[in-house]
């Protein structure tokens, strides 16, 4: 056994993560349907565009994550517009002993994964009081998002040889 000099073994304090609040920034739902007066037995076409943000607030260990969602409805084979339904969803986090160069992609992964099942439950309400059936969402792979946002980056701003 190793001699510690009296002093017990220093452990790395665990990452910890706390959901203070989340709420609806910013919504728009707009039933062109019911604007123009289109056909009741339609089959949508339901397209899904997602975009993260995340920041530090200006208290300690206090962060923003939020989910941006655009999602359009038209008629399959056809181009009339359904109904479109925008929305910033964002959740505040308190977080501790996650280290800095760690702190991006936990932002951007850990925190939407965590508010996405209420985000979910909130689109579904919100086009089924519009008029449409709920729509359910699909789980979305933070991982695979962020990994594609960084190659996304890497390959418009690749790293310079040096001369």
């Amino acid at each position: 056994m190793a001699e510690t000099d009296g002093q017990a073994p220093q452990q790395q304090a665990q990452p910890s993560m706390r959901i203070l609040g989340q709420f609806i920034r910013d919504m728009s739902f707009e039933n062109i349907m019911a604007q123009k007066g289109a056909p009741q037995d339609v089959q949508p076409d339901v397209q899904v565009q997602v975009n993260l943000d995340a920041k530090k607030r200006s208290t300690d260990n206090q962060y923003e994550s939020a989910i941006k969602l655009n999602v359009t409805s038209k008629v399959k084979d056809g181009d009339a517009t359904l109904f479109v339904l925008e929305i910033d969803y964002v959740g505040i986090f308190h977080i501790e002993n996650v280290p800095e160069d760690q702190m991006h992609p936990f932002l951007l992964i850990e925190c939407p994964r965590m508010i996405f099942p209420f985000l979910r439950r909130v689109v579904s309400d919100i086009t089924r009081d519009g008029g449409f059936p709920p729509l359910n969402l699909e789980n979305i792979d933070f991982i695979a998002m962020y990994r594609n946002e960084i190659a996304r980056r890497q390959a418009e701003n690749p790293p310079k040889a040096d001369a």
